[in-house]
């Protein structure tokens, strides 16, 4: 028999932070996230996540033994503005026994039922810049850190309780050589002369923070009309300006300004932190500082994290200007392979946008839906 218990005590939501770390204690592709930095996430008073959405941590227990975690969230912005009713739930993990995943999907749909919502889809997070979709092919391949990574038999328990494919998400990656210069250099120039544009490159974190606002209201405009799309607030900025930024090269942020100054589109890349992450085991003490800092460094593997352009200069060609800088970046630092992070896959534009790279297909994976009426 399956019980669940909410975690609310700190000692709950560390042994919820934990409990993928036994269930994936042999597997050489999955990568730990760093404990501490995922009971922030978690912490109703550090994340800004919580001004806007609900909650509830469960842990599921089978002859006292933990088997299984869900978090079941409501966003009120998508929910009572955007007029999408929907039941969201992520970090779901479960060994393989439907017994336990039912029971954990059937506490997410009643929360649902009780707030009158429609749906519940996921795994999701609090919002767009979250980990989104379970594996479903390429499960021999390293996860990220900015992925969530999987049993090749979590899709089956889905479909067993009636859930259904809602959307799809692919991952490609291509050799850094693939990047000719032939194919952007000469548009680079033009497009720069055409529409009177300038690039800015940074060489240091603090060069970066005073334009980081500017940053956030141009992804809010580039992904306003994706259907799952939820703005990041201006209080979310803050917080992902502090968590996030420290992380990155500032020589990988790449952002583009018009005639006046105004920024037009940015481009983030990170390094791959995951065998560092592998090696830290979830700790930042004694040595996980060490190996990230070195990932951050000396990686010859980066990922394309994200890509924003302002609606009038969509189509335009502008991503020939972040590529050259790339180009330039990337042949000072000796980069190896380039990631792109899980794109819709049935999303034309990007694909379009990648195409003269000869990216592969590594990756596949799913949000998955059901009704709740």
């Amino acid at each position: 028999m399956v019980t669940l218990k909410e975690a609310v005590s700190k000692a709950d939501l560390k042994a919820f932070v934990k409990f993928p770390f036994s269930l994936y204690k042999d597997s050489p592709y999955w990568v730990p996230p760093i404990i501490s930095d995922e009971l922030q996430t978690f912490d109703k008073k550090e994340n800004p996540a919580f001004k806007n959405a609900d909650a509830w941590f469960f842990l599921a227990y089978k002859n006292k033994h933990l088997v299984g975690r869900i978090v079941a969230i409501i966003n009120w912005v998508e929910v009572n503005e955007q007029k999408v009713r929907k039941m969201r739930f992520g970090w779901f993990d479960f060994i393989d026994d439907p017994t336990v995943s039912e029971a954990l999907l059937q506490k997410v749909i009643k929360i649902g039922l009780e707030n009158k919502l429609d749906f519940t889809e996921g795994p999701v997070g609090f919002s767009n810049l979250d980990k989104v979709g379970v594996l479903t092919e390429g499960f021999e391949h390293i996860g990220s850190m900015i992925t969530w990574y999987n049993h090749a038999y979590y899709a089956k328990h889905y479909e067993r309780l009636g859930f259904k494919k809602e959307k799809g998400y692919v991952e490609n990656k291509f050799p850094a050589r693939n990047a000719d210069p032939a194919l952007f250099t000469k548009l680079n120039d033009l497009i720069k002369r055409r529409y009177k544009l300038r690039e800015i490159n940074f060489s240091k974190t603090k060069e970066v923070l005073p334009m980081a606002d500017k940053m956030f209201d141009l992804f809010n405009e580039t992904y306003a009309k994706l259907s799952s799309f939820v703005p990041i607030s201006d209080i979310q900025k803050t917080y992902f300006k502090k968590k996030y930024i420290s992380f990155i090269n500032p020589e990988y942020i790449k952002f583009i300004v018009d005639s006046e100054e105004k920024l037009i589109a940015f481009a983030i890349v990170m390094p791959s932190f995951s065998k560092a992450l592998q090696k830290a085991k979830g700790r930042l003490f004694p040595l996980g500082f060490y190996h990230l800092l070195k990932a951050k460094k000396s990686n010859k593997d980066v990922y394309f994290y994200l890509i924003g352009v302002h609606p009038e200069y969509q189509n335009k060609a502008v991503t020939a200007i972040i590529f050259n800088e790339y180009y330039k970046t990337f042949s000072e630092k000796g980069i190896d392979m380039c990631y792109r992070t899980p794109e819709l896959e049935d999303n034309v534009a990007i694909r379009q946008m990648w195409k003269h790279f000869d990216p592969v297909i590594y990756k596949r994976r799913a949000t998955f839906r059901k009704e709740l009426y």
